[in-house]
């Protein structure tokens, strides 16, 4: 009797520690990592490549065991067909929305589009395209971001200023609704540091060099707001993450975004991290912790392939308000898991 109760006493604090603490990565695999948090659920996307999936849970820790569901496949033959990259899902307006890029099978031809779902529960089969979403001049687009300031929505998103790869620069612009952009687009980064332009190729399909700015995330905190965006070609090990930090009072101003001159989150060799990149924020389920959620290859040379994985870690702040997102973890590191209600 005494063995058996110490064996269940060994058993379930097996499972406490194993419950209250994770190790990245949080999937095997899963390249541009988003979630929201509505009542109660974090729902989940990343880069699957030929449709949308979305992953439900109260813990981003545990999406292992997640429930998961493919819900939207693209119809084929359209000109947002192929690539799908970069999917995000919001609600907003007490209905749902996902925002991707997209394109018939050639790169040129990326643009941003977005399907919507008003039922309650994003896992229905109700989801609605709704187009493409563009401002002005219509150009190469990815990786769209929304958020809302002053009771406005904006999107800002990653592309190129002409018709040929070779650079790409953040743009916002204000939304008429949640899947129409308004006016025109405002260029405000590009790629401008030394720390910004590592992007050789060696791809007879691209240019010999492209200098990158994209994934940009909008962040809030105490008043202060900022864009963080990752930096280089993701096919290098220099993939990293940039800030812009907000200081005028009109958005669409370029001289009101201030970019630091350094950037804030880098490949650690020591931990065995590389190029960690295309993140999104999120905070824990009782809102008093802010957390990352990026992707990042495990070897030097993984490029932009299948072998990015999803990974996340609590951020600290600044005391001159800015975000201190700190050095990615090592996959040997238990981490206590986002604080619960």
């Amino acid at each position: 009797m005494k063995l058996l109760l110490v064996g269940l006493i060994a058993c379930c604090m097996s499972y406490t520690a194993y419950a209250q603490s994770f190790q990245n990565p949080v999937l095997d695999s899963g390249a541009d990592p988003y979630s929201v948090f509505v009542d109660g659920y974090y729902y989940y996307t990343h880069t699957v490549g030929d449709h949308i999936m979305l992953w439900k849970t109260r813990n981003l820790a545990n999406l292992r065991e997640a429930e998961s569901k493919i819900i939207w496949i693209p119809p084929q033959g359209t000109a947002y067909s192929k690539e799908i990259w970069a999917p995000e899902i919001h609600y907003i307006n007490k209905a749902w929305y996902i925002y991707f890029a997209a394109d018939d099978g050639d790169n040129n031809n990326h643009r941003m589009y977005a399907l919507q779902n008003t039922s309650k529960d994003p896992f229905s089969d109700s989801w609605e395209f709704k187009g493409k979403v563009a401002a002005y001049p219509d150009r190469w687009a990815i990786d769209g971001n929304v958020f809302e300031f002053k009771n406005q929505l904006y999107m800002v998103w990653s592309g190129w200023e002409g018709d040929t790869n070779g650079q790409q620069n953040i743009y916002i612009a204000k939304m008429k609704n949640p899947w129409t952009l308004e006016g025109n687009r405002v260029l405000i980064s590009q790629p401008t540091n030394i720390w910004e332009k590592q992007g050789d190729l060696d791809d007879a399909n691209n240019p010999p060099h492209v200098n990158v700015n994209e994934g940009p995330q909008y962040l809030e905190h105490n008043g202060n707001l900022f864009v963080i965006f990752s930096a280089n070609g993701c096919w290098t090990d220099y993939y990293s993450l940039g800030m812009l930090q907000f200081t005028g009072d009109d958005l669409l101003d370029p001289t009101g975004w201030e970019k630091h001159p350094k950037p804030l989150f880098v490949k650690s060799e020591d931990n065995g991290v590389y190029a960690p990149g295309h993140n999104s924020f999120f905070k824990s389920p009782d809102g008093k912790e802010d957390w990352i959620l990026y992707h990042a290859n495990a070897n030097p040379g993984d490029g932009c392939g299948g072998k990015r994985s999803p990974r996340m870690q609590k951020i600290k702040w600044n005391k001159d308000g800015t975000p201190n997102l700190g050095i990615p973890v090592s996959e040997n590191i238990k981490i206590k898991i986002p604080s619960q209600n």
